[in-house]
């Protein structure tokens, strides 16, 4: 495994982690659940189980992986033995899902950008309808411009540029990539957010995603919470084991972990103070409730914005506009390049196959897995209302067994470092750059959260998942 590369340092580490927690998570699906879930108190409760829970396993993994110097599977086989080598393959199969539908989502960003910096996507009037359409314009071949507007052209385009960015390795590829769409990630983010403030009504959003009603607390706002900071974070799946295994022993895991943590949550805390602005600058100009505009899921970054965006005019709704789905790719493009890696990885580690070779087969095999997903929006009724899943579409159907495989895949992680790895051994490695790390409160916190705390309340949430996605029991949580 000598030429595996590493991190060229800490700086490199924290942009290539916090490129993996930073995705569509923070961008979409962090505001829609804000909104659903009253606001400011989701804020407060997402916070709360970023710092208690989620930070502790986030350090968990990447000790894991720095300590086995290997991939997902490889680390549990070398610390834990072959039956726990089981529990890194369920996490890179999991990694491979969602990056099949995580894909065909990061096309759809894609397209909008185009659409609306070059196109006529602003000028419709029923944008609800446009996205309709849109999602199942999957392969128009009567054109040729028919063919490259289509979804499927997108989606391909997207898992390309995931693989030559992987293709080229730690250094060069993933380290180098996320030096430049990190930062300007956070470039365009604060820019938008500074123009949002300036819009009519915009203090409204504001006083609502910033002032708590504790009164909106319900179960479900935690479980919500809990589900959005664990798959933000991109744990449970094997993504940190994987790149804590090319992080160098003089660098200080608790510190890192801290700082990635931050960073992540630095881009959902933003994402929010960009989108509730516009949200209720959009309900002033339309004299409605803000909780009257579609605030669920896909329509809230595909219908409601782009309406927003048209109502500041043509062209300062192309720049905006534009910037945002900009912004929304380089978010979705680091955390495909994450995914992607966990199972390049594996096969470079495991099989020994080389790394440019294994990219573009699993970049072909995992675009092709995710078609499915591409044609459940109605183009296909089959995959559009599958029967065993309470008629949900196949994306979704993904989607929610995505949210299972991390929650289990974490309380899983928890009882592996506490009943086989050891508890003493986890400490040993995050010795390594923290000499003062047996003497701190951090080791009596990470101990009680990782042994106890975190593996009853993941395993917890995972039944609740369960429960409610597949027998929808919807006043469950």
């Amino acid at each position: 495994m000598a030429n595996r590369g590493n991190f060229s340092g800490r700086i490199g580490f924290i942009l290539a982690a916090a490129g993996s927690a930073v995705g569509l998570g923070n961008i979409w699906r962090f505001p829609y659940l804000a909104g659903s879930n009253g606001g400011a108190i989701f804020l407060l409760v997402y916070l709360t189980c970023i710092l208690l829970l989620c930070y502790p396993v986030m350090v968990g993994e990447i000790a894991i992986g720095r300590s086995a110097n290997s991939d997902a599977y490889g680390s549990y086989n070398k610390l834990g033995g072959r039956k726990w080598g089981y529990l890194g393959l369920f996490g890179i199969m999991a990694g491979i899902f969602i990056l099949s539908f995580y894909n065909v989502v990061a096309g759809w960003a894609f397209g909008y950008f185009l659409h609306i910096s070059f196109g006529d996507l602003l000028n419709h009037q029923d944008f609800g309808g446009f996205f309709g359409d849109y999602v199942n314009d999957i392969l128009d071949v009567s054109s040729v411009a028919g063919l490259a507007n289509s979804n499927f052209i997108f989606s391909l385009v997207f898992m390309a540029l995931t693989a030559i960015i992987v293709s080229q390795g730690i250094q060069k590829g993933i380290e180098a990539a996320n030096k430049i769409m990190m930062p300007s990630l956070y470039l365009i983010l604060i820019g938008i957010i500074i123009y949002s403030l300036t819009l009519p009504n915009a203090f409204s959003g504001v006083k609502f995603y910033l002032i708590p009603d504790f009164s909106e607390l319900k179960i479900k706002t935690v479980v919500d919470g809990l589900k959005q900071a664990f798959f933000s974070l991109s744990l449970g799946m094997g993504a940190l084991i994987t790149y804590g295994s090319y992080l160098s022993k003089k660098e200080n895991i608790t510190s890192s972990a801290l700082v990635i943590s931050v960073a992540d949550t630095s881009v959902a805390f933003f994402a929010g103070l960009m989108v509730f602005p516009l949200v209720h600058f959009l309900a002033f100009k339309l004299t409605i409730d803000p909780q009257q505009i579609g605030t669920s899921g896909p329509p809230l970054i595909f219908v409601v914005l782009p309406q927003i965006f048209s109502e500041m005019g043509l062209i300062l709704g192309r720049i905006i506009g534009g910037s945002f789905f900009l912004l929304v790719c380089f978010a979705a493009l680091t955390s495909t390049i994450s995914l992607l890696e966990v199972p390049v990885a594996y096969l470079v580690d495991q099989k020994k196959m080389k790394r440019k070779n294994v990219v573009w087969l699993l970049a072909l095999l995992i675009f092709i897995c995710g078609l499915p997903s591409m044609v459940s929006q109605g183009m296909i009724p089959a995959f559009n209302k599958l029967t065993f899943y309470r008629g949900q579409d196949f994306l979704t159907f993904i989607a929610d067994m995505s949210d299972i495989c991390l929650t289990v895949g974490g309380c899983l992680m928890c009882i592996f470092i506490s009943r086989q790895w050891g508890i003493a051994n986890m400490d040993a490695e995050l010795t390594h750059g923290n000499d003062g790390y047996m003497s701190s409160k951090t080791r009596s916190f990470l101990h009680i959260t990782i042994q106890w705390v975190a593996p009853v309340l993941l395993g917890l949430l995972s039944i609740l998942i369960i429960v409610e996605k597949f027998f929808g029991i919807d006043n469950l949580i």
